[in-house]
């Protein structure tokens, strides 16, 4: 009266190979768009900004990360010489510049 009766449940039938396939297809979708909108254009941008470190030369006005403005004065391989001012030269690391500006952005 108390208890109830217990019944034995029916085995589940056995998975197919393509039910499991089909099971993964949106973890692979997902990763795919993931690469395509977030890691390929970042490698892009990676590439973009090297090409322009690798670019610099003598003279080119350029701004750091930092947001300082100024000319190039000397080059070296891993540093940069930066006049930001008559007589005030900053030493940076190449990777610390951001953008190189037209000709005649500063006066």
């Amino acid at each position: 009266m108390f208890i109830s009766n217990a019944y034995a449940q029916a085995a589940p039938a056995a998975a197919s190979p393509e039910s499991g396939l089909l099971g993964m297809l949106p973890l692979v979708l997902m990763f795919v768009v993931l690469y395509f909108v977030m890691i390929r254009p970042q490698m892009k941008r990676q590439k973009e900004h090297k090409a322009m470190i690798e670019a610099i030369a003598k003279g080119d006005e350029v701004v750091t990360a930092g947001g300082v403005i100024g000319k190039v004065s000397k080059l070296g391989d891993n540093f940069v010489h930066l006049e930001v001012a008559n007589g005030v030269e900053l030493q940076l690391q190449r990777s610390a510049i951001t953008q190189v500006l037209p000709k005649g952005s500063l006066k």
